[in-house]
């Protein structure tokens, strides 16, 4: 194809060659950010699939006010979220105190790989490990999120503080692990 413009009419169009090459192009990037929200690979592909879905459903809207990559990862975020709520009608958040402060503290993460990384954001209880992303990796801030979540400020901060130790507390526990076997 020679633009993305033609890609996308090529896609509203119905031609497979097109939708394969859209699905080509941004599936890795997509599935990576499936596999952040998601508990398993099988799990993110469902993700995936259904995104994919919701994008060629929705192409002929997409109106060109930002990019198409920011559009679907957009679509990704709101199915896994979606996903995330059906599968547990809205995980158990805790309200806490509204003045949690959050603590400026780096993490070193050298020596760990994506897949590494990915397993221990999976393996968040889901509240933390949604707040996380959105909060850390997405960009959002608590006053989104909570709108998002339909949460408080409050509760978005307690659950991004938990995951954040939680985290800590992981990549601690796998440096001593591979620092007690050399």
């Amino acid at each position: 194809m020679n633009s993305e413009k033609e890609l996308i009419n090529s896609c509203i169009d119905g031609d497979i060659r097109a939708q394969r090459e859209l699905y080509e192009h941004f599936g890795g990037k997509l599935k990576a950010i499936a596999l952040r929200y998601s508990k398993s690979h099988e799990e993110a592909e469902d993700i995936l699939q259904d995104a994919f879905l919701k994008i060629f459903d929705n192409l002929p809207r997409f109106e060109y006010k930002s990019k198409l990559e920011t559009w679907m990862i957009r679509i990704v975020i709101n199915v896994a979220l979606n996903s995330i709520r059906n599968r547990v009608y809205m995980f158990p958040l805790s309200e806490v105190d509204e003045n949690v402060q959050e603590e400026a503290q780096e993490v070193d993460l050298g020596g760990f790989d994506f897949k590494e990384l990915i397993q221990m954001v999976q393996s968040l209880p889901a509240g933390c490990q949604v707040i996380f992303n959105l909060y850390a990796v997405e960009g959002y801030n608590h006053r989104e999120i909570a709108k998002m979540m339909s949460i408080s400020e409050g509760t978005s901060k307690s659950q991004y503080a938990r995951a954040k130790s939680l985290l800590k507390d992981m990549i601690k526990q796998a440096r001593n692990l591979n620092y007690g076997n050399i």
